[in-house]
């Protein structure tokens, strides 16, 4: 079963219902939401890999709620697909505009929409299919939840598996304490930025094999950044 989280944020429940059968019949995980707050705090805490966003709601718009994420940087590259009853096209380009990945009207077939989200997917993270990532002998891969440094299998808790495929992913950029608690833990999770530099601790401890531990690298008055380059 695909572990893929997708958002739906809908005011009407019988729309957000029809999604959830179509999705859940293809095996993604859903959340969902009626309002554009009550979606905000599921995007921070859950970061979920795909939002489908409705244009049309109460109170804030769902192209608002699209602006806001996109002006984000923890949340910039979650894909949005919008969903509305706008067909006409300038309505598209505005959606387009502020960052939206696909652009569906309704009525639409649940067919149509997950074979549009699975591509939007792909296109939005080349990791989706479940491919090792590699760097230097150092191989995580998502699928099998396994670490291994030129083929010797690394043992690490599962924070430090998620702190390393996130550098992974993000390679060659310092992010600070608070940027990879909202990117790692969540950003709704209480937890002191002081607890990141344990975790790094142990996740440098885990890569020692080979000196890979040099690849995570401290960026003094910043944070960390996971980097090939020397320190």
């Amino acid at each position: 079963m695909t572990s893929r989280t997708i958002l739906i944020v809908d005011d009407e429940s019988a729309i957000r219902d029809m999604l959830r059968i179509a999705l859940e019949m293809a095996e993604y995980r859903c959340l969902e939401a009626s309002n554009a707050q009550d979606a905000h705090g599921l995007i921070v805490d859950e970061k979920p890999d795909l939002i489908l966003l409705d244009w049309m709601m109460p109170g804030t718009s769902g192209i608002e709620l699209a602006r806001r994420l996109k002006r984000d940087e923890v949340t910039a590259n979650i894909p949005i697909i919008m969903l509305t009853a706008k067909g006409e096209e300038d309505n598209k380009i505005q959606g387009l505009e502020v960052g939206a990945d696909d652009y569906i009207t309704k009525p639409f077939s649940p067919r149509e929409l997950v074979a549009r989200l699975k591509a939007v997917l792909r296109r939005a993270d080349p990791q989706s299919s479940g491919q090792p990532i590699k760097v230097q002998g150092l191989c995580l891969d998502p699928a099998s939840h396994r670490v291994t440094i030129n083929d010797r299998e690394v043992d690490m808790g599962p924070t430090e598996f998620r702190l390393l495929q996130f550098f992974l992913t993000h390679q060659e950029r310092a992010y600070t304490r608070s940027q990879l608690l909202d990117h790692v833990w969540g950003g709704n999770v209480y937890v002191e930025e002081r607890t990141v530099d344990v975790h790094i601790r142990r996740l440098r401890k885990a890569l020692t094999v080979d000196q890979h531990e040099n690849l995570v690298q401290t960026v003094r008055g910043t944070g960390y950044r996971f980097s090939t380059k020397a320190g």
